[in-house]
């Protein structure tokens, strides 16, 4: 069975910054992104039907006997039966969400011809976990690291804790990958799962709680503070102190200050002593800039804290309110709480903002990628550049 991860268009914007870059199963939320999900449940490879400037980099593949699954929708064991049961023309929903179609050979090459589609044969699913909205990241992290957690450990051996002075608590709990570096640490397990990733580094005087994942090649730094339901994606620093938060890859938040139910996605620099607030002082529920409104949404959430697109960057002792999007390549700085949404290309903070030269956010781009080996090509060009033909109507209102 070929395996298409599609994106389903209301999800794919209200998900926006974080998928003006990515397709939607490319979103990390646990240990692993839903994409890597679907891989290791289904033991089969995936491609994505996604937004058309995003398919030169995220491939689409049509076979002869295509299930086509919705890219939000994060896999368990229950539904993993019902997606296999599906007959050729047979539907899965929960509720009104198309969560898994069986198109065999049917011809449908585009969003709009899949979702337009009408099933032979409709299926109904119990439970399901799907991100529809961007606080449903963070909110579903604790929960998603445990299930992948176990997923991923099953029937293997941990590497050992070898330092002498790193403190462990519920130890059978904590899985470490080969390569890892662990000084003078507190690994407490009691509440959740504790997972380190190959060759990542664990440095003196970190405190960990779980549930929590610090991926491939990242690094918690000396003194830092991760109190649970956290998850950082590979080839980031991580300093200060990080709560109920997801950061996807490749970012860096090395310094002290705090960051609270928040999503930050890769190729981000937050600079030292940025703090996000994650609770409003009058502890109303927050809003939420919405892509789909065009304006404030509400979360139905008391915490939330930063949506951070990816190639944004903050400068020091930065200041984030309650509930901001930042969009895709901004660079914030100056004193005050610069506003609660920031468009992508946006250069600067309270004080006012304006556009972010192309040229200088690809010049940026191209050194941060650099520094990780990885090419800042005439593909990520052309993503960058058509987010910011996308988006400059915002910077004008």
């Amino acid at each position: 069975m070929n395996i298409i991860l599609f994106d389903e268009p209301t999800i794919r914007q209200n998900l926006l910054p974080l998928t003006f870059t990515r397709p939607v199963a490319d979103i990390r939320v646990g240990i692993i992104t839903i994409a890597e999900k679907w891989i290791t449940y289904m033991g089969e490879a995936v491609s994505y039907l996604t937004q058309p400037y995003l398919q030169e980099k995220f491939k689409v593949f049509f076979g002869t006997h295509n299930l086509y699954i919705n890219g939000a929708v994060c896999p368990d064991e229950n539904l993993l039966q019902s997606v296999r049961e599906l007959k050729m023309g047979e539907a899965l929903y929960y509720g009104d969400t198309l969560v898994a179609l069986n198109g065999d050979n049917l011809e449908m090459h585009t969003i709009e011809e899949l979702i337009s589609h009408t099933a032979s044969r409709r299926q109904e699913c119990d439970t399901c976990t799907i991100m529809k909205d961007v606080w449903d990241i963070f909110l579903n992290n604790g929960q998603l690291i445990c299930s992948d957690f176990k997923v991923l450990t099953k029937d293997r051996q941990s590497q050992p804790v070898n330092d002498r002075h790193t403190m462990v608590y519920a130890e059978e709990n904590i899985f470490i990958e080969e390569g890892v570096n662990i000084r003078a640490a507190v690994l407490n397990a009691e509440n959740g799962p504790i997972y380190i990733g190959k060759d990542a580094q664990v440095h003196e005087g970190a405190v960990i709680r779980g549930p929590f994942a610090l991926c491939e090649g990242s690094n918690v730094n000396m003194g830092g503070k991760m109190r649970g339901d956290v998850t950082v994606g590979p080839f980031c620093k991580v300093g200060g102190e990080v709560s109920a938060s997801v950061i996807l890859g490749y970012s860096n938040k090395g310094h002290e200050g705090f960051l609270g139910n928040s999503v930050i996605g890769e190729w981000c620099n937050l600079g030292a002593d940025t703090n996000t607030s994650n609770l409003k002082n009058n502890y109303a529920e927050v809003k939420l800039w919405n892509y789909t409104t065009g304006g404030l949404k509400g979360t139905g959430q008391q915490f939330c804290g930063l949506i951070m697109g990816d190639h944004s960057k903050s400068g020091i002792n930065t200041m984030f309110n309650t509930g901001t999007v930042v969009g895709v390549s901004a660079n914030i700085f100056g004193a005050g709480f610069p506003p609660n949404f920031i468009p992508s290309f946006s250069w600067g903070g309270a004080a006012g903002l304006e556009t972010y030269q192309l040229s200088k956010a690809f010049e940026v781009a191209a050194k941060v990628m650099e520094r990780r080996n990885i090419p800042f090509d005439e593909t990520e060009r052309a993503i960058l550049y058509n987010v910011f033909e996308q988006t400059q109507h915002y910077a004008k209102n």
